[in-house]
């Protein structure tokens, strides 16, 4: 038998953060030094597991948006 690997975490604190900051994904997007798509925000936010480089594009991005210092242990609560 395989193992079940397991992809959907639930909603994240980084759809929390996003709420309480008053952002869009589109801000994230436009404020990403790298190039970023709205599906990546939206995966982030519905708890989807994403690779460590897609955390790190969207931890930047909303750091950047917010001004603040965000860890990925912040926005997500898998690793």
């Amino acid at each position: 038998m395989s193992e079940v690997i397991k992809r959907e975490f639930g909603e994240q604190p980084i759809a929390r953060i996003l709420a309480e900051a008053k952002l869009k994904p589109h801000d994230l997007v436009t404020a990403s030094a790298v190039q970023m798509t709205h599906k990546m925000i939206a995966r982030a936010c519905k708890g989807r597991w994403l690779t460590p480089n897609t955390r790190a594009i969207v931890l930047a991005a909303l750091n950047s948006a917010t001004g603040k210092q965000y860890t990925q242990a912040d926005l997500f609560t898998y690793g």
